[in-house]
């Protein structure tokens, strides 16, 4: 507890600096989900406040983050849309996926997970962020200029004849479920038809509507015609926005420049009383819990989102980690992964009970933290208060905020967290792929097919397709770099040093081959080729097992068919100093001692060689 209060107020400090940042992106965050500005505060926080009492990073801020909000979007979208469009009765789905997420988060670092983030491949990575970026900057078009395609009537009222078409589709499978045979009771489909009212044909029209033109494709495909109903007030206002963000830190750093551009943009376009769109209205008083998860839980609703969710707990626990290691280069310590983790499950557990968004580590929130003094977990709690402070005391004044001033903070957030680092390597990488005539590097390639599948198909899919290619590129590397040192050369071409003594007048009878490395299904293909590569005059086969320290199932059985083919041809088979696990595999299979006697296993090679003096006859 001593340790706890040791820098009272070098944490006061960096956490209320950390906070005053976090409140622009927290708000800006929450609209972007499209569970509104509150989501995204109390997303901040909750995990602010308890990722930091449980967690394992000293100075980690806490809070919604571009990654998470991007992978959130896309559970949100889905839900609503299969719940009609209705926020409100989507919402205890939606918070139930954010809910297993931290409870996937805990069980992870309870698990010792921890220390296995660190072998996601660098390219996943990298695409996966630059599509974040890209996602973030691309579907923040409509709102800086204005445009909302649920309320653009001409655009709406084409999705009519879809909407009665899923409207009556809805009344078939309600009557399917009740057991009501509809081609003998029409009476009963043409009753439930007429009470459906003009309001709900509207109501589902603009939830097409909305869900056609969402996400990157859906505004690519709209933006010809929102471009043609430009509010120009809202393009003003996001495009000020942009230029104090960007023209702020040109000035100073010390103060946040997204905080600067909220004030001012608010400031002015509310005191002229200006027309232009505010935010969703913040709710005031205390944030209460949503007890609907657990009243209305319903297995069959988030079903479909449950690999979703794992990959929000990873997500986290990846963005949380690499923001860990920051903090430990800036503050000279050592971070806790696995009970970073469970802080992180935790934070998020609560803040979807809460109603919150889920989040992460947040690397230029921690990075503030540190500077501004903060070192230890007091100043992420502070700041997950401070933002508390904020919406009890200023909920109504926030609620104010133009709408288009956050869509200009969040188009500068999907420009900072592009990957350019990794894209400025992209000429430099090594070109170790070939497709026809060209050369192509493969790290690249798995970057690239990340992003594009991230930005125009599916976030969660394209992460698990990236480590799929990566994984195989890099086994065939291992492969071949395996083949490669483990080639099939005569004696007179490669000795080892306990080779110099080997009678001259046996080359031509015995043949040794060395293995080097594991054998295994990268490298199996090669290794099949020894039969046929022995010179014709050689009788006995010497293979040399002692840098063989692994044997998967595939090197078992290329192992097997290269011993019976020797056999065939009447060769004595030697295997010299053979090491545990792979002589435990070929025991398994009877390789020991059908094709193999026991005899002619060696522990070294001195010993071979005397067998070999004694058996072995000069011939040619």
């Amino acid at each position: 507890m001593k340790n706890f209060f040791s820098n009272i107020k070098g944490d006061a400090f960096g956490g209320i600096t950390a906070g005053i940042v976090a409140l622009p992106l927290a708000l800006a965050f929450g609209v972007s989900s499209g569970l509104g500005p509150s989501a995204g505060l109390y997303g901040a926080i909750f995990i602010s406040f308890f990722a930091a009492l449980f967690g394992g990073t000293n100075t980690q801020i806490s809070g919604p983050t571009a990654p998470m909000t991007a992978v959130s979007m896309v559970v949100i979208a889905g839900i609503i849309a299969a719940n009609d469009g209705d926020v409100n009765k989507a919402l205890p789905a939606i918070l139930t996926v954010f809910l297993l997420a931290g409870l996937i988060q805990i069980g992870l670092g309870a698990l010792g997970f921890g220390k296995y983030i660190k072998y996601i491949p660098y390219p996943v990575v990298s695409g996966f962020m630059t599509a974040i970026g890209v996602i973030i900057l691309v579907t923040q078009i409509l709102p800086s200029i204005g445009y909302y395609p649920k309320e653009d009537v001409a655009l709406v009222s084409q999705y009519k004849p879809q909407a009665e078409e899923l409207i009556l589709e809805n009344i078939l499978k309600e009557e399917a479920g009740e057991g009501i045979l509809v081609l003998e009771d029409f009476e009963e489909t043409i009753a439930r038809a007429k009470k459906m009212t003009e309001a709900d044909i509207a109501k589902e029209s603009k939830t097409l509507a909305k869900s056609a033109t969402s996400g990157v494709l859906g505004t690519l495909k709209i933006l010809p015609r929102a471009l043609k109903n430009i509010n120009w007030l809202e393009l003003l206002l996001a495009l000020a926005t942009i230029f104090i963000v960007y023209g702020f830190k040109r000035i100073t750093t010390k103060v946040p420049s997204a905080l600067v551009a909220l004030i001012v943009i608010s400031g002015i376009a509310y005191g002229f009383d200006l027309n232009y769109r505010p935010i969703e209205e913040i709710p005031t008083g205390l944030p209460l819990p949503k007890m609907e998860i657990f009243t209305q839980f319903n297995l069959a609703s988030i079903s479909p989102y449950i690999f979703t969710a794992i990959t929000l707990a990873l997500l986290g626990a990846i963005d949380s980690l690499l923001t860990s290691v920051v903090a430990d280069n800036m503050t000279k310590t050592k971070h806790q992964p696995n009970k970073e983790l469970v802080g992180q499950g935790i934070g998020n557990t609560i803040a979807a009970i809460f109603g919150g968004i889920p989040g992460a580590g947040a690397t230029i929130r921690t990075v503030v933290n540190i500077n501004a003094g903060g070192k230890t977990r007091l100043s992420g709690m502070i700041a997950g208060v401070l933002l508390l402070v904020v919406l009890l005391a200023l909920g109504p004044v926030a609620s104010k905020i133009p709408a288009a001033v956050l869509a200009g903070i969040l188009i500068t957030v999907g420009i900072g967290v592009m990957d350019y680092k990794g894209l400025k390597a992209i000429p430099a990488l090594p070109k170790d792929l070939k497709f026809g005539p060209f050369k192509v590097s493969s790290e690249v390639i798995v970057m690239l097919v990340v992003l594009v599948l991230s930005t125009f198909w599916n976030l969660v899919y394209a992460v698990g397709i990236g480590l799929v290619i990566a994984s195989l590129l890099f086994m065939k590397k291992i492969g071949d770099l395996t083949a490669k040192r483990s080639d099939v050369k005569s004696l007179k071409e490669e000795a080892w040093a306990d080779e110099t003594g080997f009678p001259s007048q046996l080359e031509e009878e015995v043949f040794i081959k060395h293995i080097k490395g594991p054998l295994f299904f990268g490298s199996t293909s090669e290794f099949q080729q020894l039969a046929k590569q022995i010179p014709p005059t050689a009788k006995t086969v010497i293979i040399r097992m002692g840098r063989m320290q692994y044997m998967d199932q595939s090197g078992l059985y290329a192992m097997e068919d290269v011993l019976v083919d020797l056999k065939k041809q009447n060769m004595n088979v030697l295997l010299v100093n053979l090491l545990k696990q792979p002589k435990y595999m070929m025991e398994r299979i009877g390789i020991i001692p059908d094709l193999i006697p026991e005899k002619h296993i060696f522990k070294d090679f001195k010993t071979c060689l005397t067998w070999i003096k004694e058996n072995v006859k000069d011939v040619y």
